[in-house]
């Protein structure tokens, strides 16, 4: 049988933006652009009548912006959304909100339209669209078939075997992976976490640089814990959230008698994202061992697979999240079918688990 064909509603105020993206994505014979748009007025009513698979929405655009064409489709015809956005602070800080209003990704304006990589930046944008569709058309098909066969296996009930707890143990350390639908999702979990844990945080965001300091900031600033985008050096503390920041990876070092620090680096670098789970994942194993808890979280792909199956092969823990509630559901189902899983959760359930564990 034929696969569906994405439908494609591009909105931007450029004409060069709008050809772009579509010569792009059209290079992908199982995506169609079914309409452009040259604002947020035209790109609602577009939107509302063509009812796309996905958009691809920019921030700033006159008569209407893009933070404002979001909420009202999110309200009156929600669909997947993702945002073009500049790799600025204030763009960040935009696409923060715009991640928050409901879209659900983001591609950058200069890397996409300026690089000379054009290629991979292709290959990402087609695999942006692709993995955020399948995801959701496989989830909506999932929930279909429960709803007609109540009695029948799934592979979401099948689910329920696995336990909703995670094994006793001394923890020491926290260690979460992340992507795709990764700022909205960490904010339905990092706000939610007991202030009195008593171990670090150490997270991996694939962001570039501006969006992870945002990032950090408008976490701390909803949290119990102190949220901070880490710093070379840094001191490792205890009820504190490090996030890596855009551009370099993340390592635990031991610092001057022998107290933990944050190291950075562009070290290695042939690794597909930098800052890189896997990366950050191995040294924090390095340093704390099986004591240490991976959690891995919606993104595309299998970064902090490597990392994972180490932490395993030590006799640690692990919990990934449940594919229903995940954007794009890449990096945990890799943990989950090689059963490095421990435990398989829904967002709302990550946090309830780990106050339960560390707040004691």
């Amino acid at each position: 049988m034929l696969q569906q064909k994405i439908r494609v509603v591009i909105v931007d105020d450029s004409a060069f933006m709008r050809k772009s993206l579509s010569m792009m994505l059209e290079g992908d014979d199982s995506i169609s652009i079914i309409g452009t748009a040259r604002d947020g007025i035209e790109g609602y009513e577009l939107v509302k009548k063509e009812k796309p698979d996905i958009v691809t929405l920019d921030i700033e655009m006159p008569r209407m912006d893009g933070l404002t064409a979001l909420k009202k489709i999110m309200k009156d015809c929600p669909t997947s959304v993702l945002m073009v956005s500049s790799l600025t602070t204030e763009g960040a800080d935009a696409t923060l909100k715009a991640l928050e209003y409901g879209a659900v990704d983001f591609i950058s304006k200069e890397m996409s339209f300026v690089s000379i990589n054009i290629a991979k930046i292709k290959d990402d944008l087609i695999r942006k669209v692709k993995s955020i569709v399948f995801h959701k058309r496989s989830v909506e098909r999932i929930k279909r078939i429960q709803s007609n066969l109540t009695s029948k296996k799934t592979s979401v009930s099948d689910l329920a075997n696995y336990s909703k707890s995670i094994p006793p143990s001394d923890y020491r350390a926290i260690a979460i992976g992340i992507s795709t639908g990764g700022p909205l999702s960490l904010q339905k979990v990092i706000p939610k976490i007991n202030g009195k844990i008593k171990v670090p945080v150490f997270i991996v965001q694939h962001m570039p640089p501006h969006f992870t300091k945002s990032l950090a900031e408008r976490l701390n600033s909803l949290s119990e814990l102190e949220v901070k985008e880490a710093e070379n050096g840094d001191k490792i503390e205890n009820g504190h959230v490090y996030i890596a920041p855009g551009g370099f990876h993340m390592f635990v070092k031991n610092g001057t008698g022998n107290v933990p620090v944050i190291k950075l680096s562009d070290q290695p670098s042939d690794t597909l994202h930098r800052p890189s789970v896997d990366v950050m994942v191995d040294s924090v194993v390095d340093f704390y061992g099986k004591r240490a808890l991976g959690i891995i979280m919606t993104g595309m792909g299998k970064d902090g697979f490597n990392g994972i199956a180490k932490l395993k092969g030590l006799g640690g823990t692990c919990i990934a999240q449940d594919e229903e509630s995940c954007v794009v559901y890449g990096m945990p189902k890799a943990v989950v079918d090689a059963g490095y899983a421990d435990a398989i959760l829904s967002l709302e359930e990550i946090p309830k688990i780990i106050n339960k564990v560390f707040a004691k």
